[in-house]
């Protein structure tokens, strides 16, 4: 299913923001993973950026590991702990990393270069 990233040029950045169009890093998982017809992960509400780790043992427990694969979660580390998320998207034909954060909103970078910003990546179907 091919995704319409213009939706995502509405969503504005709130912290443990679950209801499009104010979402986090983990809402916009989650809409996107609807909009691609898959099933959304457990909300967390309110959940945010100091919740990560718990939801990254959580993933890891109930999730399978993932190739690059589209839904895929990114959960992202700065040394040993989860800072990030973002959601797996194809753009154009290659595999590009979709999320969101403060003061940027959404932002849609390939695998690569989204994968140079931080110590190492996860993905999670």
């Amino acid at each position: 299913m091919k995704i319409d990233l213009e939706k995502y040029l509405d969503v504005v950045w709130v912290s443990g923001g679950r209801t499009f169009p104010e979402l986090d890093c983990y809402g916009v998982v989650n809409e996107v993973r609807r909009d691609l017809g898959l099933a959304p992960w457990d909300e967390y509400p309110g959940a945010t950026r100091a919740d990560l780790a718990e939801l990254a043992n959580e993933a890891a427990l109930q999730h399978a590991g993932s190739d690059l694969v589209e839904g895929a979660v990114a959960f992202c580390y700065q040394g040993s702990v989860v800072t990030h998320v973002a959601v797996l998207v194809e753009v154009e034909g290659r595999m590009c990393a979709l999320e969101c954060n403060d003061g940027r909103n959404v932002t849609v970078l390939p695998v690569a270069r989204f994968e140079c910003r931080f110590n190492r990546v996860e993905y999670y179907a």
